[in-house]
């Protein structure tokens, strides 16, 4: 079953007011200028830019997401961000249980279940993140991990149209250590397995399944070309235009 490739950039921590402008006025005009394509863009720039950072993709193909959100829709939450204020902010997307907040923030499955039906609730769509650690992998736990955290953190209505699963082996995060395409491969069909197994074999197939982790244009086709491989969740890269795009032109996708 056809699913539209998924090129996803997760700023995280980075950009004053004008760098985010900047950055996000380059990426729309790079894919105004690919003109019809294959792939869907999206862009996840830290709250602060959210307003700026729609403005300037008006007119461009790319879709607006954030990288985290509350389970409430309001109310006494110091410090936390709802998601009916992302969908308000023009927010199409939002991630959820990366690593870092699944690790920095003691996140559990049970917590990123319930962002992620929040987000539903709003009219969001989730990119939930799964991953195994050094650690995990080393003892042969990847598997294992992945399932855990899909059985735990996907909420049982999630589907193809709100839900896209984000694979990143923790270690391979910002390192510029990647698995081999054969590992992603076999992560991955893992994965849409039990994605089948929770939520039926229709919904499984239509799932967008990501790979997060160092990725680069120079590895960009290697991975996105896998079958079971429908886009990238892009750290370090996405923060310079040039890299970004050309991950989507080397992809094959796009």
């Amino acid at each position: 079953m056809a699913r539209k490739t998924l090129i996803a950039g997760n700023w995280k921590m980075n950009g004053l007011l004008a760098d985010g402008v900047d950055l996000a006025k380059g990426v729309a005009a790079e894919v105004k200028k690919m003109g019809k394509t294959q792939c869907e863009f999206l862009v996840c720039p830290p709250f602060t830019l959210l307003t700026a950072v729609k403005k300037a993709l008006r007119g461009a193909k790319v879709a607006l997401g954030a990288q985290d959100v509350h389970f409430n829709a309001k109310g006494a939450h110091t410090g936390d961000i709802s998601p009916l204020m992302l969908k308000d902010a023009g927010c199409q997307y939002v991630i959820v249980g990366h690593s870092e907040r699944r690790a920095d923030h003691k996140e559990s499955d049970e917590l990123i279940s319930k962002k992620a039906a929040a987000a539903y609730e709003a009219g969001l769509k989730a990119v939930i993140c799964i991953g195994e650690t050094l650690e995990e992998r080393e003892a042969g736990k990847t598997i294992d991990v992945c399932t855990r955290q899909i059985l735990g953190s996907v909420p049982d209505n999630a589907d193809g149209s709100n839900t896209v699963i984000a694979y990143e082996p923790v270690w391979a995060i910002g390192t510029g250590k990647t698995p081999t395409a054969e590992d992603v491969e076999e992560v991955h069909a893992a994965v849409r397995k039990v994605l089948a197994k929770k939520l039926g074999k229709g919904n499984a197939n239509k799932m967008r399944i990501l790979y997060g982790g160092s990725v680069k244009p120079g590895n960009a086709k290697e991975f996105l070309s896998l079958p079971d491989v429908d886009g990238a969740l892009i750290g370090g890269a996405s923060l310079k235009v040039e890299d970004f795009i050309a991950i989507a032109k080397n992809s094959g996708q796009c």
